[in-house]
């Protein structure tokens, strides 16, 4: 595990190039397995879970080139053995999940790993995605304590209401049902600007899907798709996090490829910290000396807040970026994750630079911000924003700080350091 140290309270100021999304990535590298045709992909970010599922395919007999200076990637399926695969997907992944429908339509066959079950964020249960799935004609079988779904030829189309919005489960819907024999509906889909690339992606590889960016997604299976050539779209999660530093530090940051059709509600939410963001084009940006000041709500006997749940809701990873924010802000704001039980479990580490945070249970906190705040050393967690917004903290006081354990950053940030160097940060890599 590798550590930030960071000599703080310096303004970081230029322009930055997100990498690709994420989250966008990672579903659409295992809807390539859908078709034995070469798809190329521009954009790719250079993180460890890519690198975890591509090694998962060489495995199989997969042919990958991936140059990692332009960021381009062609995979084909073509030589995809499942002889070899005996059913064990990528060990320490999360989103192996991604490969349910996938491998099911390539194989028939999937033995469930038992390390898809939670996070540091909290328990992530598989019940959606196996309802999804035998709701689509696979089924379930138990032996001991080993789990197999099996698939008798193609899925077949279904109507199906989850409990929830879930984005890999929405994804794995996709991925199943744009195979399957007729018309296949999911009402209170995920919406998400991920799930929405890799049903945009899946559409130009010939599948016939409607809904897209709605909570109701309706799919018309297809024989088969064909392969292609796609570019990742920026992570607005990157976007918001550098503009977020800027602030944060009081410098001016650019940041190009902005996507500003997912910023409507994130502006907002900067806004009630007293942070306005700018559009030039598809630059977003953030002025210089902008004075954090948490804004008074109308109804002055509530306490401002943010809250965060799934899209259209402001996003819960981006949280933390907020929670720095507030921490260097004059005045006192609530923060609501209505997703994860184990989103705020972090908190003592921000009081350990003088931070006063009040957590009311397992989804809120209150802030009470521009306390005092000291250099000081800190453990991150595994939760990617969490340890961005230890750094964030980190960066805006005077001295030098410690984030203890923040590689998990690079799941997410293939050249985090690089990058903040770029503004003018000192800050690099120990060990």
């Amino acid at each position: 595990m590798a550590d930030l140290i960071v000599n703080g309270g310096k303004p970081l100021s230029g322009t930055i190039t997100p990498s690709g999304n994420k989250n966008s990535v990672l579903p659409i590298l295992c809807a390539t397995l859908l078709t034995d045709e070469p798809v190329t992909l521009h954009n790719v970010p250079n993180i460890t879970d890519v690198e975890k599922l591509l090694a998962f395919f060489a495995a199989q007999g997969s042919q990958l080139t991936w140059d990692r200076d332009s960021c381009t990637l062609t995979v084909s399926h073509r030589n995809f053995d499942t002889e070899q695969l005996a059913g064990e997907l990528p060990a320490g992944m999360r989103s192996s999940v991604l490969l349910f429908a996938p491998i099911l339509q390539r194989m028939g066959r999937l033995r469930l790993p038992s390390n898809a079950k939670g996070c540091s964020l909290g328990i992530r249960e598989l019940d959606p995605h196996l309802e999804i799935l035998e709701k689509l004609g696979a089924k379930l079988s138990q032996s001991g304590d080993a789990h197999t779904l099996k698939l008798d030829g193609r899925f077949r189309a279904a109507r199906h209401w989850p409990d929830y919005m879930s984005v890999t489960a929405t994804e794995n819907f996709a991925m199943a049902a744009v195979l399957a024999e007729g018309e296949s509906v999911l009402i209170n889909a995920a919406s998400e600007p991920h799930v929405q690339d890799l049903c945009q992606v899946l559409v130009s590889m010939g599948a016939q899907i409607s809904g897209l960016g709605t909570s109701q997604l309706v799919i018309t299976g297809v024989e088969r798709l064909r392969g292609g050539t796609f570019t990742i779209n920026s992570d607005h999660h990157e976007v918001v996090t550098f503009l977020a530093l800027g602030a944060i530090t009081g410098g001016e940051v650019r940041v190009r490829h902005s996507v500003p059709q997912h910023f409507d509600l994130i502006g907002r939410a900067f806004g009630k910290l007293g942070v306005a963001i700018e559009h030039e084009a598809d630059t977003a940006l953030v002025r210089a000396r902008q004075p954090l000041h948490i804004a008074a709500p109308f109804t002055t006997n509530l306490l401002p807040r943010i809250e965060a749940a799934p899209w259209p809701y402001f996003p819960v990873d981006l949280l933390p970026c907020m929670i720095a924010l507030a921490v260097r802000a004059e005045g006192t704001m609530q923060f609501w994750n209505k997703v994860y039980e184990g989103g705020f479990g972090w908190m003592h580490e921000l009081a350990k630079f003088g931070a006063h945070i009040a957590v009311s249970d397992p989804h809120r906190v209150i802030v009470f911000g521009a306390r005092p705040l000291h250099p000081t050393i800190v453990d991150a967690p595994y939760i990617i924003r969490a340890a961005v917004a230890l750094y964030m903290v980190a960066a805006s006081i005077p001295g030098s700080s410690v984030v203890k354990n923040a590689d998990t950053i690079r799941r997410a940030h293939p050249n985090f350091v690089g990058n903040l160097r770029s503004l003018g940060a000192e800050v690099e890599w120990g060990t």
